[in-house]
Formats: structure tokens, C-alpha cells, sequence
């Protein structure tokens, strides 16, 4: 994500839209291949173009992110040509058609070189009674309240005690300038051995709070999930479609910066524009106290405030999880976590 704030990045369409189509090739779908040397894998912009039933030149300045108004109809049409699944077609639609109306926590800012909507949405806070029903859950079941950027902005007892050193303060860094997906970064600052005295990105409190934080500079995350690609890779693929669906987002950049010049593999998978919306699934974890536990998660989004998300983790009744998940919860602290939570995150 490299554009200035206040201004969607064209790249992001272009190179969303490259990345789906070199996936594809034409016999695939049909398609008399072109006779010549392919200099790219998979589809070309003409044979996307025949696909979706419109010119060459149209799709060409659509992926350019040059056509402005583009109908539902023809985004329709790509998303079938490139067969995108619910998520990426959603994601297409976000990303050629961000001109919005201002809404709640947005304005117009007008000023030159900055045009279009820019997000001013303030600190998210959690309600009290949310909080509350967190620590209703406390004893059998893990839960969490999750923001923008997928910020952890409340969480009971048993969800802290299961991602165990989530609180770990990540050491401050230094992380000169900023990079985009596929810059070069220093190595002293890709190895993390950059010297003192440089700006730090967001407090400890900020760093640990963040879930995509934790996946990337707290090591501990790397032995909790017992598949940590998968929760890494579909971690970035939440802050791709999250990017998509909130352009002006003054916060992202930021984020996306700092995890691309300490990680390799986050600007690897950044740059391969895969999305996900994290709705229900399993994770497995391999807790340090407990041993392999396998979750499934449920999402539901408020109504009122659709940038926050309740997530809850269940273990199969009877099942070896379930006793592991148990046993966490009786020597997890007594204390209320979510209670402590309730406060404006980022």
C-alpha cells in the first residue's frame, strides 16, 4: 500500500487484478491462446477482455484503474471471467469504485493534491455492555473483539490465558522511512539489528494489541499456532481485503510498512494481493500449559459499528481440545480481562 494518504492507490487494482488473472491459464477456461511467446503467466488483458465480453481497450484501462463509473455489470462480468470467489469479487468492487459518499467518521478533504474522502474516524471504544457479556463467556469459551487492522480491542480471561504471550511487549525498533509491497529494505533494518535513536512506530501497549503485530514480531506466536503459515498468511490476506474496503484508512499504511521492512514473508504474501474475510473456520493452536488445542471460530459483526467484530472459539464436546481448553480455563487468572478493555483502541 504505497499511495499517500487520502489518495487510492491505482497499483492496488492493477496489481489485484494481474495476480488473478496469471493464475488462469486459457485452456483453463476455454480460451484459443494467443499464437506468440507469453512474456506473463496465465491470461492476457485481450483474452480476460473476450471473457468478460467487452474491448480490449476497456479492460486495459480498467485494470490501469483509468475508468471512472466502471458498472456493476462489467465487474461483474471480470469477476466471472476470472473466476474470483465471493471475497475477491467483493474486493474488486471495493478497489474500482472507492469514491464513497463522506459517512460517519469520514470527511472531504478538498485541499490540492489530497483529493476525494479521507477517513477521520476517531479511537474505536468498546461498550461496557459488551464487556460484560465477554466476561459472561469467561469460564467455557474464548472471546475477543476485534477493530480496524485487526486491533484486539477486548478479550476475556480465557481468550488472554489461550493466546498465551499475546501481552508480550514487542522491543521497540527503528524503521526508517517507509516501504511499500516489494521495496527494498535496509538490512539492518529487514534482520531487526538497526541501532538506537530512530522513530518508533506505536507504543508497546499498541504493538501487542494488534493481531497481525503478534503473528510477525512476537516469536512466541510462531510455536502457539501449530500452522503459523496459515494464520500468518490469512492474517495478511484480512489486512488486504480490510485495505480495500477502507482506502483512506490513515492507519494502514503505517502497519503495512513497519511489518514489511521487519518481515520477508509478510512482504511476500502482501504483494501476492490474496484476500479473506475471517467469518468461521478452525485454528490449532500448541499451547505451551495445555498442549494441541483445535478450535472452531464464529465471527458476528455489530450492526452499529461493522469495523468490530465478536469472535468465539468452541472445542468439539467430549473431545481431547475440549479437556485442554478446561484445564486453561481453570488455571487461567481470575481476574476480568474485558473488563480492563473497555477503553478506545486505535
Amino acid at each position: 500500500m504505497t499511495a499517500t494518504a487520502g489518495r487510492v492507490p491505482q497499483s492496488d487494482l492493477r496489481d489485484f487484478l494481474r495476480s488473478r488473472r496469471a493464475r488462469i491459464g486459457p485452456e483453463e477456461v476455454g480460451v484459443a491462446a494467443h499464437p506468440g511467446r507469453r512474456r506473463v503467466p496465465g491470461l492476457r488483458r485481450e483474452e480476460v477482455a473476450q471473457l468478460a465480453g467487452v474491448s480490449v481497450d476497456y479492460y486495459t484501462r480498467l485494470e490501469q484503474g483509468r475508468t471512472l463509473h466502471v458498472s456493476a455489470e462489467v465487474l461483474d462480468a471480470v469477476a466471472r471471467a476470472l473466476r474470483l470467489d465471493a471475497t475477491e469479487r467483493s474486493h474488486l468492487f471495493d478497489l474500482a469504485r472507492p469514491q464513497r459518499a463522506p459517512g460517519p467518521g469520514r470527511a472531504t478533504d478538498t485541499a490540492a493534491g489530497a483529493p476525494g474522502p479521507v477517513e477521520t474516524a476517531g479511537p474505536q471504544r468498546v461498550r461496557a455492555g459488551l464487556c460484560r457479556v465477554l466476561d459472561a463467556l469467561d469460564d467455557g469459551t474464548p472471546a475477543m473483539i476485534m477493530g480496524r487492522r485487526l486491533d484486539v480491542l477486548a478479550a476475556n480471561r480465557l481468550a488472554e490465558a489461550l493466546y498465551a504471550g499475546f501481552g508480550t511487549v514487542v522491543p521497540e525498533v527503528a524503521v526508517p522511512g517507509t516501504v511499500g509491497s516489494g521495496t527494498a529494505v535496509p538490512e539492518a533494518v529487514a534482520s531487526g539489528t538497526a541501532g538506537s535513536g530512530a522513530v518508533v512506530l506505536g507504543t508497546p501497549d499498541q504493538r501487542r494489541r494488534n493481531l497481525a503485530r503478534f503473528l510477525f514480531l512476537d516469536p512466541a506466536a510462531r510455536t502457539l499456532f501449530a500452522d503459523w503459515e496459515s494464520a500468518a498468511r490469512g492474517a495478511v490476506a484480512a489486512l488486504r481485503f480490510y485495505a480495500g474496503r477502507h482506502p483512506y484508512d490513515p492507519g494502514m499504511r503505517p502497519l503495512v510498512d513497519e511489518l514489511a521492512a521487519f518481515d520477508g514473508d509478510f512482504r511476500r504474501w502482501w504483494a501476492g494481493h490474496d484476500v479473506l474475510e475471517h467469518t468461521h473456520g478452525t485454528k490449532r493452536f500448541r499451547h505451551p500449559a495445555v498442549g494441541e488445542l483445535a478450535l472452531e471460530y464464529e465471527s458476528l459483526t455489530f450492526p452499529d459499528d461493522p469495523d468490530q467484530t465478536l469472535y468465539l472459539y468452541t472445542a468439539e464436546p467430549g473431545s481431547p481440545s475440549d479437556e485442554a481448553l478446561r484445564t486453561l480455563a481453570s488455571r487461567a487468572p481470575r481476574a476480568s480481562r474485558a473488563a480492563g478493555t473497555g477503553r478506545p483502541g486505535r
